[in-house]
């Protein structure tokens, strides 16, 4: 299987962290994702490599609003603090994933 240029991007910009004890390669609904104290910040969509985070709600509404990301809905079912970002763009990503995982360091 062809790695998505997606997928090498987000496992790119996640070696420094998977390097520490702090954050954990993991799972969640059957998505590759990042975790930090259990807590899932990041992850891919499972059909096509799209980059998902875990952010405030008014932070993902924010996203939303400026074309910048979608809701992330699996099955029909809205996650309001997910956000599926629409473009590839590693500077973005970068800062997307920074304050993902901040954010649930801090919840």
């Amino acid at each position: 299987m062809v790695e998505s240029e997606k997928s090498i991007l987000f496992w790119s910009l996640a070696d420094d962290w998977l390097m520490t004890d702090e954050v954990q390669k993991g799972t969640m609904m059957g998505f590759p994702c990042l975790r930090v104290d259990g807590k899932f910040f990041a992850s891919l969509h499972k059909d096509n490599d799209d980059l998902i985070i875990k952010l405030p709600k008014d932070r993902v509404a924010e996203l939303i609003e400026s074309n910048n990301a979608e809701s992330f809905a699996p099955n029909g079912r809205t996650f309001k603090e997910w956000a599926r970002i629409l473009t590839l763009n590693e500077d973005k990503w970068r800062i997307y994933l920074d304050e993902a995982r901040a954010f649930v360091e801090g919840t």
